[in-house]
């Protein structure tokens, strides 16, 4: 499975770079507004650290504008993926984009429905929100399976599906066994998946009976 940050935090990309945790990125209007910055400044910085998908999303609501956004998003760098809402104006977006060899993430998906229309419509990525299911009372985890189910049954659709709004380390590992090829996640989450109380007490105990030794390895 990759692992996408789901931010425009540079030292959090830069920190999980360095050891191989961050295939790709993802933003969104909402998480560059938090950044304070101009978004062509920060997805430039962010493309530079990542060799993987950088996702940058278009704000306008009709197809020939959100066309004209996502054109100009891809041009900041070869590894943009221009992010477009699941509406009908987003498809034909998607469609109008992928034909060029542009890689466009199609988000926002809450159906299985939603996602073979964003696969037909050559997306590189669907997003399936999960914790928003969850929000509302539905296992955001049994949309993940469909679709993985669905893209399974035709080997023509190539979209990768790209778990998002993961809140909890659980999330990800139960979208790993189901095979969603990716999982956007905030730093905090990708902190916490190396966590675990029995090896924080392992630990100890090595390191207790290492010093009673008195010995030094170097």
């Amino acid at each position: 499975m990759k692992f996408f940050i789901d931010s425009a935090d540079i030292n959090a990309i830069k920190k999980f770079s360095k050891i191989g945790m961050v295939d790709g990125v993802t933003t969104n209007p909402s998480i560059i507004a938090k950044s304070g910055r101009d978004i062509r400044e920060v997805i430039t910085e962010i493309c530079g650290i990542v060799e993987g998908p950088v996702s940058a999303e278009v704000t306008a609501t009709q197809a020939k504008k959100m066309i004209e956004e996502g054109e100009y998003l891809s041009k900041i760098a070869k590894n943009v993926a221009v992010k477009v809402p699941l509406t009908w104006d987003g498809l034909e977006t998607c469609k109008v984009l992928s034909d060029q060899g542009i890689m466009v993430n199609v988000t926002l998906c809450f159906s299985s429905q939603q996602a073979l229309l964003a696969a037909k419509a050559g997306a590189s990525f669907i997003s399936p929100f999960i914790g928003r299911l969850d929000d509302i009372g539905e296992d955001g985890m049994d949309l993940i399976k469909d679709i993985r189910e669905i893209y399974d049954n035709y080997s023509n659709l190539s979209t990768e599906i790209l778990a998002a709004s993961i809140r909890t380390t659980d999330h990800v590992r139960r979208a790993a066994i189901i095979g969603a090829d990716v999982s956007t996640l905030p730093p905090s989450v990708l902190e916490e998946l190396a966590m675990h109380p029995l090896t924080d007490k392992g630990l100890k105990a090595f390191l207790d009976d290492w010093e009673k030794s008195g010995q030094t390895i170097m």
